[in-house]
């Protein structure tokens, strides 16, 4: 990705709920949850040919959601999955595959007007957390979180999130930092991961 359609994801990305109040929990900048543990690094795993997800799990914060595509929009903002379906997550389908040679984009609401949604607790992951990626070719990527970062909007670092790092990565990503109805919120929680197994799925 060319770095002014990456500053246009985030704009895309930050997503507000009306019915969501201040965050004081979430840190404007700064480091959010990973990073404190004393877990050894994981070996990247080999790329993987291109192959749609299809589902997401993240059995640390117990989540599992059914993925959707997700483009850009006419003015090169990212689209959000429909607030009707709140544990639902979105790839950016215009990126690699999660566990292709690059880096990876997933999206989701972390709550709507209607309660939480499915990142709702994305930033209390840890280094060493596990994310799987179930792929429409019957095999189930592995990613393991190196970093949780949250990020104000105008201090968001492009080339860091998005930039291809030689290995395959994976960014989650949601809202962050405290709301207002105005602005919506004020930061995006980035969970930072790269592929380090594969499973094939039991025919």
């Amino acid at each position: 990705m060319t770095l002014c359609v990456t500053s246009s994801l985030v704009t895309g990305i930050v997503w507000a709920s009306s019915g969501s109040s201040d965050d004081p929990a979430a840190a404007a900048h700064g480091n959010d949850a990973a990073g404190g543990g004393d877990r050894p690094a994981e070996e990247a795993h080999a790329p993987l040919s291109p192959s749609r997800p299809v589902k997401v799990a993240v059995p640390a914060i117990f989540i599992e959601a059914p993925v959707t595509g997700l483009g850009l929009d006419g003015k090169g903002h990212l689209g959000a999955p429909p607030m009707s379906r709140p544990r639902e997550v979105g790839w950016y389908r215009d990126g690699p595959s999660p566990g292709e040679a690059g880096t990876s984009l997933i999206v989701g609401h972390r709550d709507t007007e209607t309660g939480p949604a499915i990142f709702l607790n994305l930033n209390a992951l840890h280094r060493g957390d596990t994310v799987t990626v179930t792929r429409a070719d019957r095999r189930t990527a592995v990613f393991t979180v190196d970093a949780v970062e949250t990020y104000t909007k105008d201090k968001f670092p492009d080339d860091k999130v998005y930039g291809s790092t030689g290995r395959p990565e994976l960014r989650l990503m949601t809202c962050g930092g405290r709301f207002n109805k105005k602005d919506g919120y004020s930061a995006n929680v980035v969970v930072f991961a790269h592929l380090t197994s594969l499973k094939k799925q039991k025919v």
